[in-house]
């Protein structure tokens, strides 16, 4: 396995250190029930220069799909009969988007999360692109588009808002651009940073309403009065 950058070094470190309170306060362990599934949280070197340090690789989810549509996710999916959730989440990257398996160096596993609305329980797969490969979408009925967000991008207090929904959900946010990452992705990066020592303090009232599949990102209406 290649040397690690320090601050993937951090990230692994604190995640092998989770349990799955330290990652959901209210959420109850994934029943019996629930369908297995895997998602690659998938770390790089930032593309053609080191000024913007590392990388995660994001999707955008298809506008099209009758779950999240729209959504910022990592790549993954459905696990299939027999499969560990280190191939679930290498497979669903290859077949979603082009990363091939055999440049990724799988780090670390968090506890699976169970997501009550689609009943799946979801095991993030931490993993360092030791050798990239070409990327992009590869299956359009699931992907819009794949992102290299920076991390210091994720880690600047400018960037970092509190979501809203009209059911009552409140979390972590990040403003990238025109798109906003939230909802279980999110809070899985905000946990992620918040336990490494990455994080930053940031301004928590900062409101931003959650997205609609008919609205995107662009004109949030963000709430900085408080700055």
């Amino acid at each position: 396995m290649s040397a690690l950058p320090a601050s993937v070094h951090a990230i692994v470190s604190a995640a092998l250190g989770l349990g799955s309170r330290d990652l959901s306060h209210s959420l109850p362990p994934p029943p019996d029930s629930a369908r297995r599934s895997a998602v690659l949280v998938l770390f790089a070197s930032s593309a053609q220069t080191q000024e913007r340090g590392i990388d995660l690789l994001l999707i955008e989810r298809a506008h099209d799909l009758r779950s999240h549509p729209g959504q910022l996710a990592f790549p993954g999916g459905g696990a299939e009969a027999g499969e560990a959730p280190e191939q679930t989440a290498l497979r669903e990257a290859q077949e979603e988007i082009g990363v091939d398996p055999t440049g990724v160096d799988v780090l670390a596993e968090l506890p699976a999360l169970w997501l009550p609305p689609s009943n799946f329980a979801v095991t993030c797969v931490l993993g360092w692109w030791r050798q990239e490969s070409a990327v992009g979408v590869v299956d359009s009925a699931e992907v819009a588009d794949v992102l290299r967000v920076p991390v210091a991008q994720l880690v600047d207090p400018q960037n970092r808002v509190t979501v809203a929904h009209p059911m009552g959900y409140r979390g972590p946010g990040f403003v990238l651009g025109s798109l906003l990452l939230w909802g279980f992705t999110a809070g899985v990066v905000d946990r992620l940073l918040q336990h490494s020592g990455l994080a930053q303090p940031w301004d928590a009232s900062i409101l931003v309403p959650a997205p609609t599949p008919s609205r995107t990102a662009t004109g949030l209406g963000t709430d900085r009065s408080s700055r």
